[in-house]
């Protein structure tokens, strides 16, 4: 070859290494997780990758598959001339259940000139544990032996009850207190009269898999391994527990090692003593642990619990997931997890019996300390207002009271570094509202909750609870002064002390702004409640039920998954609603379902249509999120089963139980829909889950459900429109906002012909979409929907072009409305839209508007098609600018628009490998474009 020709065949080829070059693979998930993942069976694979130039898209990949140690190839996919990039199977791989080491893969890309990237860097999975259950359940006394009643109807009247409080006051005390246990181990070889010669068997990988019920905490020669609280995440313990797993190859060491764990009563054991919303018991504190180590020469050593370990009582003499939690650090015994303590006094544990439910790897992420708080006012209690608080609270309120306002109502607790003589009480009471004398008040959330910690005398004393939390803003401190007070009494004194807001680490996968003060403010106060609400499940309240109701899970379902990465999380909810429902198909309101709501006046609460068809919908929202119909196929049984229970409960079509639209609005304290008939709302769900499980029988490819429920659905739609619909007048059932939202919603506007099938009726649907428009504007364009509604009205409202209304309905600081609570002083939405008239400060129930902020006001919108997206931003009222963002799993979408002069300026980013399909103001015609940034601009 001479030089010319070489000269140009690198000229040829250099624009092919380069573009290599500009393609690169960011972030390498398995199921979507990111991490050490723990799977079952054969995962799926995707991966993000970015690039500076637009109109990058990968053409084919290559995914390689080996035993992490050990190097050995399991398996290549070789090239694969496919954009997908998400989800991606690899059936056949060698992936074999209980294989002692990690796996690792890597993946590398084909771009659209069929030029390759580097090999991404190496992520690792692992195959579940199936030999866990070899290990025995230990602990300090049987279930038997403790004498705990059984059963899930322990609450309200019941709990009054004298054979109740006789059964619960005969239960063993040591059922309920928290123990520690450990165990000490070898690692590598040891000689004979020798166990302190170092080993020269290297460890290449240890994995430890935890379960300690309710709660536990887990160290390794006295460190504490992972940054959780409340591990594992809480469940039916009588149909599955979760395990969590570990990799400590670090944190072992040659020759002796020492296990420790702290075990707390958590969900698991609920036997009351302060505040309690329920009792129940799966059984007393107990532990399950295995640890596997794999050394370097293909051996390997595996640790259980068994009759080895010992136990004894922990500093920790009382807790309660209601009551709180008291600490005597006077018990501590140091080096208790460590190697070299003196058990020779602690106790052989107990064998106890195993849970019921299936042993399960958690896959949803933690919960952990996610921010802190510090104090922002000190008010200090006068003798008078001790005496009166001690009236008005129903407790006795130590002289030395002063009260913490911490600036944010949040889920968590207090932690103090404190320093005072041994034997001294600090008292923390904790609560969201305060007194008329400004002492902490529980009377709306439960009371009473407190914690105690005694000082062991030994300089400065950092602690927090480690198996309770509360929903507090204000601290109140009684027995200690804070440093630089004055101390006549000689009190502990607070060096420190802050809230730790506690919630599930699921990340945050958006961020908003506008130019509009409110929308920015309740878009903070929602995220606050939410989090305060995202602990193992989405509670309604932190404080006094802390109990997974389901509507929420729906009806916020699409701003939930704007805003958290809910890939693991949500497969987490559905295992909890599956294993909540009942054998005849019905589907309880909570999940896990800890109490079986009985009696006069409880049915509603017992099951409603609105809450238990969460099973069916939030499934098909997580599918046109993340594009994965795992869940919709796997629960696809369970689907059909609640659905054909609730045909038993229908008559003539037409369900009327449940409880409608709750906390609606109107001049009235919130509770039972007041503004809507419960058969409306509950057959219009009824329709819609019926609807939904036809899609379902589509994609699992059963033609006769898909005939069976089609007719049934007719069935339910004739029914509702001779039941509810005056054809004169155009409205729905009561003409209430939520009346006709929800047939508009869910398209059941429609009229029989002569054949008696109904078809879909525009003049209709416009006649009841005026009526709702009417009736928002009759009331100062004011919603009256409650927790049920407020998602149909707002909704319906945007997909028919009335965002100028909707502004108006939320653009302003009267109730109801967000701005009211603003005003009011909230930092956290509440449960009644006006927080005056009591119930809970902390309740996310009413944020549906941040589905309006994402898809309608930024106009991100998944498509049917994953790798393509919907910008479709809506300019309204009075804003200037909106800013956003929204990490999808291909990469993040950035949407910055700005609305000046008549001139509206659209700024985006799109992912690599995907496309957007942009609408812009006025423009009749969309703009298809390929990833990268782009700047548009149009006249508005």
């Amino acid at each position: 070859m001479n030089f010319r020709n070489y000269f140009l065949l690198v000229l040829l080829c250099l624009p092919c290494f380069m573009q290599a070059k500009n393609i690169t693979i960011s972030r390498l998930t398995c199921e979507m997780q990111e991490g050490l993942v723990v799977v079952e069976g054969a995962p799926r694979l995707g991966w993000a990758m970015e690039s500076p130039q637009n109109g990058t898209r990968q053409s084919a990949y290559e995914i390689d598959i080996r035993e992490a140690f050990t190097g050995r190839q399991i398996w290549n996919s070789g090239k694969v001339y496919s954009s997908q990039s998400q989800l991606v199977s690899i059936k056949g791989a060698d992936i074999r259940p209980d294989n002692p080491f990690n796996y690792s893969w890597r993946v590398r890309v084909w771009d659209e000139t069929d030029a390759p990237s580097e090999w991404s860097r190496e992520a690792q999975f692992r195959s579940a544990s199936s030999r866990l259950s070899e290990g025995k359940w230990i602990g300090a006394i049987t279930r038997q032996n403790a004498h705990l009643p059984e059963g899930r109807k322990f609450h309200g009247g019941e709990l009054k009850k004298p054979e109740v409080k006789a059964a619960w006051e005969a239960v063993d005390t040591l059922a309920k207190k928290s123990i520690c246990l450990r165990r000490t181990f070898q690692v590598g070889d040891t000689t004979e009269g020798n166990t302190n010669r170092q080993s020269s068997k290297k460890i290449v990988e240890a994995t430890a898999y935890v379960c300690g019920l309710g709660f536990y905490e887990f160290s390794l020669n006295g460190k504490k391994v992972g940054n959780s609280e409340f591990a594992p995440l809480w469940s039916d313990y009588d149909k599955t527990v979760y395990y969590n797993t570990y990799d400590v190859t670090e944190q072992l060491r040659h020759g002796e090692n020492a296990v420790g764990i702290l075990l707390g009563n958590g969900f698991y054991n609920v036997q009351g003593g302060r505040y309690r919303k329920l009792q129940i018991s799966f059984g007393p504190p107990t532990l399950l642990f295995e640890l596997v180590i794999n050394y370097e020469d293909g051996t390997s050593t595996t640790l259980r619990s068994d009759n080895d370990w010992k136990y004894d009582f922990s500093p920790v003499t009382f807790n309660c997931i209601y009551g709180g939690e008291d600490y005597d650090a006077r018990r501590e015994q140091k080096g208790w997890n460590q190697v070299g303590f003196d058990d020779s006094h602690w106790r052989p544990v107990v064998i106890q019996e195993a849970p019921k439910g299936i042993l399960r790897p958690q896959m949803a992420p933690p919960v952990k300390i996610m921010e802190r708080y510090d104090i922002q006012k000190v008010t200090k209690l006068n003798a008078e207002q001790v005496a009166s608080a001690s009236k008005s609270t129903k407790r006795t309120v130590d002289p030395s009271a002063f009260v913490l306002d911490m600036g944010q109502n949040l889920a968590g607790f207090p932690e103090i570094t404190v320093r005072g003589k041994r034997g001294q009480k600090v008292t923390l009471l904790v609560a969201e509202a305060l007194t008329d004398e400004g002492a902490c008040s529980q009377r709306q959330t439960g009371r009473q909750h407190y914690y105690e910690y005694t000082l062991k005398g030994e300089g400065d004393e950092t602690w927090h609870p480690r198996f309770s939390y509360y929903g507090f803003r204000y601290i109140q401190v009684e027995g200690a002064v804070l440093k630089g007070q004055k101390n006549p009494q000689k009190l502990p004194v607070l060096k420190n002390i802050q809230s730790c807001f506690v919630f599930n680490s699921a990340k945050k996968v958006s961020t908003f702004e506008s130019s509009n003060r409110i929308f920015n403010a309740a878009h903070r106060l929602i995220e606050k409640a939410v989090r305060s609400n995202m602990q193992s499940v989405f509670t309604d309240c932190p404080h006094r039920e802390k109990l997974g109701w389901l509507e929420q899970v729906h009806l916020n379902g699409p701003g939930l998954l704007y805003n958290y990465d809910l890939t693991a999380y949500a497969p987490q909810i559905m295992q909890n609603m599956a294993d909540a429902q009942h054998a005849n198909g019905a589907m309880p309101t909570t999940a896990p379902e800890y109490v079986v709501f009985e009696g006069p006046g409880m049915d509603a609460f017992a099951e409603s249509p609105e809450w238990g068809g969460s099973l069916v919908i939030f499934p098909f929202m997580y599918y046109e999120t993340y594009g994965d119909d795992s869940l919709i196929k796997r629960y696809y049984p369970n689907m059909r089963r609640y659905v054909d229970y609730l045909k038993t409960r229908a008559e003539m079509g037409i369900l009327s139980f449940g409880l409608g639209d709750w906390y609606d609005y109107g001049d009235f304290r919130a509770g039972f829909s007041r503004n809507t008939p419960v058969p409306l709302v509950a057959t219009a769900h009824y329709y819609m889950t019926v609807m939904y499980l036809i899609k379902a029988a589509k994609m699992v490819g059963n033609d006769f459900d898909i005939h069976y429920y089609t007719s049934l659905a007719h069935e339910i739609l004739a029914a509702f429109n001779k039941c509810f619909l005056n054809k004169e007048t155009a409205q729905y059932g009561t003409g209430s906002q939520c009346s006709n939202a929800l047939p508009l919603f869910l398209q059941m506007t429609q009229d029989s012909d002569e054949q008696g099938s109904y078809q879909p009726d525009a003049k209709l649907d416009e006649k009841v979409l005026m009526n709702l428009i009417k009736d928002v504007e009759a009331h100062g364009n004011r919603l009256t929907t409650g927790d049920v509604g407020n998602r149909y009205l707002i909704q319906t409202l945007a997909r028919n072009g009335q965002h100028e209304l909707i502004y108006k309905m939320f653009n302003h600081e009267e109730a109801p409305g967000y701005g009211f609570q603003l005003k009011f002083g909230a930092t956290t939405l509440t449960e009644q839209w006006d927080p005056r008239q009591g119930s809970s400060w902390n309740h996310f129930m009413m944020g549906q508007i941040d589905e309006w902020f994402f898809n309608s006001l930024v106009g991100i919108r998944p498509s049917t098609t994953y790798q393509k997206f919907i910008i479709a931003p809506q300019p309204v009222g009075d804003l200037k600018y909106v800013k956003a963002s929204y990490e999808t799993l291909y990469g993040t979408i950035v949407v910055d628009w700005t609305s000046q002069n008549g001139t509206f300026t659209l700024n985006i980013s799109v992912p690599v490998n995907t496309t957007a399909v942009v609408y812009l103001p006025g423009e009749k015609e969309p703009k298809e474009i390929q990833s990268g940034t782009y700047k548009l601009v149009c006249a508005k």
